[in-house]
Order: C-alpha cells, then structure tokens, then sequence
C-alpha cells in the first residue's frame, strides 16, 4: 500500500490477504510479509472507520416538526 488506500481498497488488500494466507503454499517468509501487508490494511480500514464514526450525526425530528442533528454517541 504505497499510498493511503481508500476503505474499500484496503478492505479488498485485507481480504485478499487473508484468502492468499489461507489458501495459497507460501515459504514462511512469504507469509510474514503477506501478513503484515494484512496488519497494514486492518489499520487503515480501522482509523478510516473512526474518522467516519467520528463524522457521523443522527437527524432527530423534533415535536414541532423541525429537524436538527446532534453526534452520534455509541
């Protein structure tokens, strides 16, 4: 991942990676170096959620027929 991968970019590395660790006759060293593109890409996809999360507000109707929002709490 020589540049930041976009969610589903890196969610794609990621599964791609896991596929070819569980299918593919790799030489240990092979494996170690698929897996830590694996480790690369199970973090970008984790800050890329918390970045979203972070973002994401819930729109509320309120009793007078108005709307606002307010951040989403877990």
């Amino acid at each position: 991942m020589a540049k930041q991968a976009n969610f589903e970019t890196a969610l794609h590395t990621l599964e791609e990676v896991v596929d070819s660790l569980e299918n593919a006759d790799l030489s240990l060293e092979d494996a170690l170096s698929t897996f830590e593109q694996g480790v690369a890409s199970a973090v970008r996809c984790q800050k890329l959620l918390q970045k979203v999360e972070t973002q994401v507000e819930i729109l509320l109707k309120k009793q007078d027929k108005t709307f606002t929002t307010e951040k989403f709490q877990e």
